[in-house]
C-alpha cells in the first residue's frame, strides 16, 4: 500500500463515512491487486453518481453484504483515476480533495487538471 499524496506528503483521511478506500482504510491508498486504481478522494455530486451509473458502476445503489451503503451528492469516495478523468473530459468530474488523493494518480491525471478541480473549504 501506498500512502503518499500529490505534494509528496503523509495521505490524508478521504472518508471513513461511509468508509472508502480500495483497502477500506478510509484513505486513498492502491498496491498492485488495485487494478481501477483508486486513488482520487472526490466529493460526489448527483451528477457524476448518474454518469458513473451509466457506466455500469452504481453507487447510489447499498449492497448490505459488502457493507456498502451507497453514496449520496456531498460523500467523499475514493474513485478509480480513469473514471473520473472520463467524467472530467465530460464535463461532470467531482471536485477532488488533493490532500487525500494519493500521488499515483499522477500517472493518469495532469496535476494541473487535479488543482482545477480542488475542493476548497
Amino acid at each position: 500500500m501506498d500512502g503518499i499524496n500529490l505534494f509528496g506528503e503523509k495521505i490524508e483521511l478521504c472518508s471513513k463515512s461511509p468508509m472508502t478506500g480500495y483497502y477500506r482504510t478510509g484513505c486513498c491508498e492502491t498496491g498492485p491487486e488495485d487494478l481501477g486504481t483508486h486513488t482520487v478522494c472526490a466529493m460526489m455530486t448527483e451528477e457524476f453518481l448518474e454518469f458513473s451509473k451509466s457506466k455500469g458502476n452504481d453507487l447510489m445503489t447499498p449492497i448490505p453484504v459488502y457493507g456498502f451503503p451507497g453514496l449520496k451528492s456531498g460523500d467523499r469516495w475514493c474513485l478509480c483515476a480513469l473514471r473520473w478523468l472520463e467524467a472530467y473530459r465530460a464535463g461532470l468530474a467531482p471536485l477532488v480533495i488533493l490532500e487525500a488523493t494519493n500521488e499515483k494518480t499522477l500517472k493518469i491525471i495532469p496535476l494541473d487538471i487535479l488543482i482545477g478541480k480542488a475542493f476548497k473549504l
